[in-house]
């Protein structure tokens, strides 16, 4: 109906229908033009009184009243005052009586449709207390089975509160559908933020994740840039010069192809879309763009993305940070179109690496070749730039100053490209080993349970790297825990077969440990049962919880329990376990559905027995078994020596 009450309220017309339901509409409303919500209650049985409404809050609150206290309580009646120009609200009055010991049922019904015959009909259709109770079921019979997916029994229930559920949920419900949070009551989709959430749905919702592949594409650029976020349903957003946006098409493309084996996703065809460039001086701008008249496959946009991203590399041969990159309050590192990103060189690498056997497959040989050939150069330049001495840089200024080096005052060491260095394959393992080893050292921050982003924090350094100083040092990106990068260096650990470290920091992210008695309930001050995307490391708030519900290191999580801990990796019609579990687990339980068909998995860690794997009792020669929809329920038996060999992580 509006989204500024200042700028809105005067346009949005209250009604009462003759069957009793209140309903809003705004007419000046452009975005979603014709719609009507309705608010409608039922009561079992005859009511004592007939109802009364307001459509006017200051009617409902009262002169200096509050939701907490406002006067409608202590009135008899509502005016029944409804129309154009007031402060609108939809307010019901349904008194009751009841007697000692009675009891009956009220229902409230809020909802929207398209025109007002449509929102009349909707609730016309909701009427009654089985219709609330079949609705209220069917809700639930959704979630168990989108989040039944896979689940998960360990020695650690509050990981399993999380994996069996809230994980799951907090990145479908929140970030996918709601796109709405306590802290964010945005509405828009972000290119890079909901196609990593995509990459966690694979194994619940992989269908949601083909439709939204093909709609990022619809909101790219001929020139192979992006939206970098867009409002439904007009679909106006910003242009701007983030550099790794339109880098996580191909990547997410290549995840969804690689982990369900629907390569026909990639011959759908998909229009792009047509704007001004954005300007050398300016950082992006807000339109709303118009169809291009330009139609590719998905498969082609992948490439025109893949393309842009190695023609925008800077003096050392690593991608422009220009804006900002996976970290856009780094927005001034490289406005001047020189600054250099490492985090950005590994993570094109990986984009490369992944997406060339997608190209071979469709007998696309030269591009293959090319990404193959693209980053092998990408690693030699990052190795032979990158490297600090006992970390890898973040990135240079458009002036050659590092950042993220032991000659940067502050930030001197960076997250993500360490653990990066590990995900994408590109380091060299002895030096992977030592930055990692270097991140923690430097950003575990154990007595506190916080694992930072970077440090120190940008306070007074001359040299500004944007937006991300104006928080306070230890805050937020600033040098606070930002709990993607922290998830992203757990997962490292885990690639690296360093089970101690991985399970370690773990526990220290899950948020479940951050309330387990009531003083650090005090601390953390956040729901426990959602991600926080971030966790304060300054004094007085330390271990404060920041932003929860709506941020995207819910779906990682999920990935970091369910995929780089647990080793459920599937590839297609195969599933691979590849687990890191914690030396002192007996072993855990894992459920997955595939199709009709169910799959008990029981992981064993035990030296006195063979390793290997077993589907029915029938051995496998290799840790993986094919994925057949068939309707019966497999027993899957893995032992694992107890003593795990590490890795060298090859991503």
């Amino acid at each position: 109906l509006g989204d500024l009450r200042a700028k809105t309220q005067m346009h949005v017309v209250t009604e009462l229908d003759g069957s009793g339901v209140l309903t809003a509409r705004n007419p000046y409303n452009t975005e979603f033009r014709g719609r009507v919500a309705f608010l409608d209650v039922d009561v079992a049985g005859d009511a004592d009184e007939p109802r009364s409404v307001t459509g006017d809050r200051s009617e409902f609150l009262g002169r200096n009243g509050s939701l907490g206290d406002p006067a409608a309580l202590g009135s008899e009646r509502l005016s029944g005052r409804l129309g154009a120009g007031l402060d609108p609200c939809g307010a019901i009055r349904q008194p009751l009586t009841l007697a000692a010991g009675a009891a009956t049922e009220v229902v409230f019904r809020l909802g929207l449709g398209g025109d007002m015959a449509a929102a009349l009909a909707l609730a016309d259709r909701h009427r009654g207390a089985d219709a609330a109770r079949a609705e209220l079921a069917a809700v639930r019979d959704h979630w168990e089975y989108v989040l039944g997916a896979v689940q998960v029994q360990t020695p650690e229930p509050a990981l399993d509160v999380l994996a069996n559920g809230w994980l799951l949920y907090q990145t479908i419900g929140c970030r996918l559908h709601a796109r709405s949070g306590y802290y964010q009551s945005g509405g828009a989709f972000g290119f890079r933020d909901q196609l990593q959430d995509t990459m966690a749905m694979l194994h619940a919702q992989p269908e949601l994740a083909r439709a939204h592949l093909l709609a990022c594409a619809a909101h790219q650029f001929a020139e192979g840039d992006v939206q970098h976020w867009w409002h439904p349903p007009q679909d106006r957003g910003v242009r701007t010069r983030c550099s790794d946006d339109y880098l996580w098409l191909p990547l997410a493309a290549s995840r969804y192809v690689g982990t369900t084996g629907d390569a026909s996703v990639l011959d759908e065809v998909v229009e792009y879309i047509d704007g001004r460039p954005v300007d050398a001086e300016e950082e992006g701008y807000y339109d709303l763009p118009v169809p291009s008249g330009v139609r590719e496959t998905l498969y082609e946009h992948c490439v025109r993305s893949l393309r842009r991203g190695l023609a925008l590399t800077g003096e050392r041969g690593l991608p422009l940070i220009a804006t900002g990159d996976w970290n856009d309050g780094m927005n001034r590192v490289g406005e001047a179109g020189r600054g250099e990103s490492v985090w950005l060189g590994f993570f094109l690498f990986d984009a490369l690496r992944r997406f060339a056997p997608l190209a071979a497959g469709r007998g696309d040989a030269a591009f293959a070749e090319h990404c193959l050939a693209a980053a092998e150069t990408l690693r030699g330049n990052l190795e032979t730039h990158a490297w600090d001495g006992a970390w890898y840089r973040r990135a240079w200024f458009d002036d050659g100053t590092p950042l993220g080096s032991t000659a940067s005052p502050e930030c001197t060491i960076d997250s993500i490209a360490q653990s990066w260095s590990v995900l994408s394959g590109a380091g060299r393992p002895e030096r992977t080993r030592q930055a990692m080893a270097s991140l923690d050292t430097h950003l575990v921050r154990r007595d506190t349970g916080v694992v930072q982003l970077l440090h120190p924090p940008f306070d007074k350094t001359p040299k500004d790297p944007g937006y991300i100083r104006g928080y306070v040092p230890g805050v937020r990106e600033n040098g606070g825990q930002y709990t993607h990068a922290a998830i992203w260096a757990t997962m490292a650990f885990a690639e690296l077969g360093d089970r101690d470290k991985a399970w370690e920091l773990l526990r220290m992210i899950n948020p479940v440990n951050h309330a387990l008695d009531e003083a650090a309930v005090a601390t953390y001050k956040v729901e426990p049962y959602v991600v926080a995307a971030d966790v304060y490391a300054v004094s007085p708030h330390v271990g404060r919880g920041g932003w929860t519900w709506y941020t995207g290191s819910a779906g990682w999580m999920y990935r970091l329990v369910v995929e780089s801990l647990l080793g459920l990796r599937r590839e297609g019609a195969r599933m691979r376990i590849q687990p890191c579990l914690p030396a002192g687990w007996r072993g855990c339980t894992l459920r997955y559905r595939h199709g009709s068909a169910r799959y008990d998995i029981e992981l064993t860690q035990r030296d006195d027995l063979a390793p290997g794997l077993a589907v029915d009792g029938v051995a496998q020669p290799e840790a993986a078994f094919a994925l057949v929809d068939d309707g019966r329920v497999h027993r899957v038996d893995v032992v694992l020596p107890a003593a795990a060999p590490r890795r060298d992580g090859a991503g």
